[in-house]
């Protein structure tokens, strides 16, 4: 008796060290396969159970996975089976299909007389130990029931520390991926922030999108100014048209996954394999977009890689567009500097200074909206030694009318120790303008001689604002309009007629462009005429300066200071 308790003691120290021995291989393990392939096999070969399997709980679609299956089965490992047992049964330790009468699947033939060991954690079920009978028919011990109830306990223990080892190094994977590609963007970043060739930063993004990505057929479509242009590309067949630029970055997704409407609408997409566009932005405004093909290992391009494509993207867009500021910053300034440098030429073709005139006061001033402009203006002297008035208003603004009026300027110039009347002076300028710009360019114009010794003005005017002749003695106000045609609007067909006037002592004649007249205010209401006219005559006592200051006080009041074309006024005053 005392032998068969010994022994029996023994079995018992065998078993519980065999356990212990399993528990710690099972626990230390973090494959959850392995854990898996050796509860089977050992329980089978404790138990001398011929027949087992082990099937995996998968709660989305609540079936069982047989992940492992040992013996003549009728089910293969992988297949997917349904075990239609009520949810309370989850929490059974050990499931007898016999003795509680419910059908199983038919794993096995006879497989409803093994039993189902429960896989499960105190907070999941992780599904069963399946273990037929005997190969002996003989049913299990009771300490053989409490050895597989205990290894399915640390088995699912095991189970769960394995998955959750896998989940963790997945995530440790995408981390690491992660943080390389930040590197990777980091460095990046550093090469796009010291480029400004536009070339070098396409290069730049095609190779990070061959070596980070592995795409070899791609396109970056970029808007400068709503014109669409191909900034980079690799490996197209062909370019797109401007209607299919046009069609692929008006698709609104910010990534789009291609499809056969996709392709039907722009053929080249297709042609050229591109599987997916993604949208790129400043702000609130699509700037450019990115089309791109599979990987050429031909795999789709997954989640975390559209997000690696739009950032590298958006560090290519940054930099074109900086590169773009900063070529519109040279160009404004080389603009800048060419306009500063004709405001100091047009600045020397004015006056100097007014000259001494016998019998007249004389004040002038030229105000251009911008930095140079088409207003001309100039007091002479003749060789005779009286004296020229002109003024003139070249059509437009800027560098262009600023080249016509010192045409205008060198021709009279040139004229003045010719022999000529003013009428004949006046057609060859005409005819010269005429033939030498083009058919929008033309000069409205107003001059005139002034003899001092008699106080006679004889003028003409070609088209130009009359200007205002006030007398001393009166109110009414006299337009100096005779004349002809603006000048190089039309060769010369009559002659340009010369009138004459006398400016007596205290008279007020009045030159100026359309600048003053056709001034706004915020209100949009013109400073006409009629407003220059009150100012003359309020201010006709005054000498010439404070009659041209009183006018120009009283258009930039009205205009709050905001010229919307040159000014150019002449005051002259009989003394």
């Amino acid at each position: 008796m005392k032998e068969i308790t010994n022994k029996t003691e023994k079995q018992d120290r065998f078993k519980l060290k065999t356990l212990f021995e399993t528990s710690r291989l099972l626990i230390e393990s973090r494959e959850t396969d392995f854990v898996l392939n050796n509860l089977l096999l050992i329980t089978m070969g404790k138990m001398l159970v011929p027949r087992g399997a082990i099937l995996i709980y998968e709660p989305g679609n609540k079936k069982y996975l047989v992940s492992k299956i040992k013996g003549k089965a009728q089910i293969k490992e992988g297949e997917h089976i349904l075990i239609p047992w009520s949810p309370n049964q989850f929490e059974e330790l050990v499931i007898d299909p016999l003795e509680k009468g419910i059908q199983t699947p038919e794993l096995f033939e006879g497989a409803n007389r093994g039993l189902y060991f429960n896989l499960r954690t105190s907070d999941h079920h992780l599904g069963y130990l399946y273990l037929g009978r005997k190969g002996n028919d003989r049913v299990f011990t009771e300490q053989e029931m409490e050895f597989v109830e205990s290894l399915t306990i640390i088995s699912s223990v095991a189970i769960a520390n394995s998955r959750m080892f896998t989940e963790m190094r997945a995530i440790n994977r995408k981390l690491d991926r992660r943080i390389y590609e930040l590197n990777t963007l980091l460095d990046l970043s550093r090469d796009f922030n010291l480029m400004v060739d536009r070339e070098k930063i396409a290069s730049t993004l095609k190779f990070a999108l061959l070596g980070q990505l592995m795409i070899r057929k791609f396109f970056l479509l970029y808007d400068i100014d709503d014109n669409l242009v191909m900034m980079a590309s690799n490996g197209l067949d062909r370019q797109p048209h401007e209607n299919e630029k046009k069609d692929i970055f008006s698709l609104p997704e910010d990534v789009l996954l291609m499809e056969a409407d996709h392709y039907k609408h722009v053929p080249f997409l297709r042609e050229n394999e591109i599987s997916a566009l993604v949208a790129l932005q400043m702000g609130s405004d699509k700037t450019a977009v990115v089309g791109v093909s599979d990987k050429a290992t031909r795999e789709k391009l997954s989640q975390s890689d559209f997000n690696f494509l739009q950032s590298l993207g958006n560090l290519a867009v940054l930099s074109i567009q900086r590169s773009i500021f900063l070529e519109d910053r040279i160009e404004k300034e080389r603009l800048e500097e060419e306009v500063n440098i004709a405001k100091t030429i047009q600045k020397g073709l004015f006056p100097d200074h007014i000259p001494s005139i016998s019998n007249l006061e004389v004040a002038a001033k030229n105000v251009p909206s911008e930095g140079v402009g088409g207003d001309y203006y100039d007091i002479v002297e003749t060789p005779d030694s009286n004296h020229i008035f002109a003024i003139g208003d070249v059509t437009g603004k800027g560098i262009p009318a600023a080249l016509l009026m010192a045409n205008l300027q060198a021709m009279l110039h040139v004229l003045l120790p010719v022999e000529i009347t003013l009428s004949e002076a006046t057609d060859r300028i005409n005819n010269l303008i005429f033939e030498n710009t083009p058919s929008d360019k033309f000069i409205t114009f107003f001059w005139g001689k002034y003899f001092h010794s008699e106080r006679r003005f004889k003028y003409i005017n070609a088209g130009h604002n009359p200007p205002l002749l006030l007398r001393n003695n009166g109110d009414e106000f006299q337009n100096l309009e005779e004349g002809g045609l603006i000048l190089g609007a039309m060769a010369t067909i009559a002659p340009y007629v010369e009138t004459e006037v006398e400016i007596e002592k205290g008279d007020v004649v009045v030159f100026f462009t359309d600048g003053v007249t056709e001034t706004f205010n915020r209100h949009e209401v013109e400073y006409d005429e009629k407003r220059l006219k009150a100012v003359i005559a309020e201010q006709k006592h005054q000498n010439a300066d404070k009659i041209l200051n009183a006018i120009l006080n009283d258009v930039n009041a009205f205009s709050d200071g905001k010229l919307s074309d040159d000014l150019t006024l002449i005051v002259v005053k009989g003394v």
